[in-house]
């Protein structure tokens, strides 16, 4: 049996061993090119297109911009996200996460609920429309159709039933 001095002398060898920092090894899956790491608390995540057959497409950038989208620095992405960036040379651009010819970017949940409340509200108006222009009893403009909800159809093949 081993003296107490050994003892401590094999336990403080262990203790000063450094163990890899990194996670087990991950078994091989298919690569999700469009993987995202999880988005700040308050913001949601949204590959936006930067280019288009190979050029730049500036109107869909600056268009997405306009409507409160940042794009995403790769030094802002959590440990163990290590997606591509765009190098130094390329301007304003440079740092922001890219794939493909595609750039991530971020939004406050907010917008995105104010904006969904938004078309709501336009699909809402434009129904109404449609409701008070194309089938409204008193028009009696032949040319529409009154839409009858409980209105069933029949489709038969072969020969006709008699």
């Amino acid at each position: 049996m081993a003296d107490k001095k050994e003892l401590d002398t094999m336990r403080n060898q262990r203790e000063t061993e450094t163990h890899a920092k990194t996670a087990r090894r991950k078994p091989w899956s298919p690569v999700k090119k469009l993987d995202t790491p999880p988005a700040p608390d308050g913001y949601e995540y949204r590959w936006i297109r930067g280019s288009f057959l190979g050029q730049e497409d500036a109107n869909n950038i600056s268009y997405r911009m306009r409507e409160g989208w940042e794009f995403v620095q790769a030094s802002s992405l959590p440990d163990g996200w290590d997606l591509p960036y765009l190098g130094e040379d390329k301007g304003r651009l440079a740092g922001v996460v890219h794939n493909e010819g595609l750039f991530l970017a971020k939004i406050p949940v907010e917008t995105i609920q104010e904006r969904r409340a938004y078309y709501e509200g336009k699909t809402s108006q434009a129904n109404e429309a449609l409701d008070n222009t194309m089938f409204n009893e008193s028009g009696k403009d032949g040319r529409y159709v009154k839409y009858d909800s409980k209105r069933e159809s029949q489709v038969t093949f072969g020969k006709s039933q008699k």
